[in-house]
């Protein structure tokens, strides 16, 4: 690439896209395209082949998705994989149409087998069965894997699939329904610090800017993505509500003024990647790193897909711990052993990016602190 060059980040507005977006912004270059949901609905086939032929992009990373935390994987299993198989399908299939230079996917770990060995290196893949709670999103993510694959091997395309572990970091979705784990918890844990303290003007300061169930600003429209894709709009605010019907929507998430409950035993391990550092990962593969790259040597050319992760990891309850001493909340946290667990350990190997030159830099102690520091502004 070239700081010239046309590059479409496609789910710019999101978690994944925002941090590429300002990252290749920060590093000078000029001709970046986004499209809203609004302006451009990645599941809509025709829509996806009109905005291509227009455009034109050299380059494009794939960040958009459709993505949830384990409660919304394994309840609203159709869409997840359904919304996630269209929007690869149409992005991945035009840029091969149109003729784009490269292409990077942003796919999960939540691909490797639920059982594999860890670290988990990137020839775990399809080696065993997945986690339950999330297998239709991993399916979809491992189809845009050989999507990715299959174009490369039959028509010479550059795409490339690389598989970041779990991400935290600005923009982050905080929905207590339907969020990842970290952000669940920074926010559950900051109400309860607040109804703890008796501070109800900055709980319904929080329900004003990220609503719940309604309560909060009133929601324009559908929405469109359970993901922090595209956010929600927020406009006019409805009745005022009491006190009381706020501990009780916030008691159905664990939250109360004595304490937070959350799922699961706490045990499980699970690795977290800064968002900013995971983009400075991307940027540095499509600029130094090609598929014949990966594919060289290779009989089979198979798991040519990069992981991006730490190789560092910690405990659901010690990162609670750890959460709780950085918002200096004084509650209880108790966890729920009847909800499930998911995965209990999830590990990335990034020996492959590490021996291509990129190591990740922010540990999870300074990246919670930053996290919670940009909740709070």
């Amino acid at each position: 690439m070239n700081k010239q060059s046309k590059i479409y980040v496609a789910g710019h507005r999101g978690l994944v896209g925002s941090a590429i977006w300002e990252n290749l912004q920060k590093k000078g270059y000029s001709n970046l395209i986004g499209r809203t949901h609004s302006e451009l609905d990645l599941t809509d086939g025709g829509a996806v082949a009109r905005f291509f032929e227009t455009e034109r992009p050299e380059y494009v990373f794939l960040a958009a998705a459709h993505v949830g935390g384990i409660m919304a994987n394994n309840t609203y299993r159709a869409d997840f994989i359904y919304r996630n198989l269209q929007i690869q399908n149409h992005v991945i299939g035009e840029s091969w149409r149109s003729g784009v230079r490269k292409l990077l996917f942003l796919g999960s770990t939540c691909i490797y087998p639920r059982e594999a060995p860890q670290p988990m290196s990137e020839e775990v893949l399809l080696t065993a069965p997945l986690e339950y709670t999330n297998e239709p999103y991993a399916i979809a993510k491992i189809a845009g894997l050989k999507m990715c694959e299959s174009f490369n091997l039959q028509y010479g395309t550059n795409f490339i699939a690389v598989m970041p572990t779990n991400l935290y970091g600005p923009h982050d979705n905080f929905d207590l329904e339907r969020s990842h784990v970290l952000p669940a918890m920074i926010r559950k844990i900051h109400l309860a610090k607040c109804l703890m303290e008796g501070d109800m003007a900055a709980v319904r300061e929080d329900l004003r800017r990220r609503p719940v169930e309604g309560v909060g600003a009133e929601v324009k429209g559908p929405v469109v993505d359970i993901s922090p894709l595209e956010g929600v709009t927020r406009a006019e605010f409805p009745e005022p509500v009491s006190d009381r019907q706020i501990f009780e929507l916030l008691g159905k998430y664990g939250v109360t003024r004595k304490g937070v409950a959350l799922w699961g035993s706490g045990r499980p391990m699970r690795e977290f990647l800064w968002s900013e550092e995971m983009a400075d990962a991307c940027v540095y593969i499509m600029e130094r790193v090609d598929f014949s790259d990966l594919a060289a040597g290779k009989d089979e050319v198979r798991n040519c897909h990069i992981n991006i992760g730490t190789g560092k990891e910690i405990s659901i309850r010690d990162l609670a711990m750890l959460i709780k001493k950085t918002i200096d909340y004084r509650g209880e946290i108790r966890f729920d052993s009847a909800k499930p667990d998911g995965t209990l350990r999830k590990l990335t190997d990034p020996s492959k990016l590490n021996a291509l030159g990129w190591k990740h830099r922010i540990e999870i102690d300074e990246g919670v602190r930053r996290l919670y520091d940009w909740y709070c502004s």
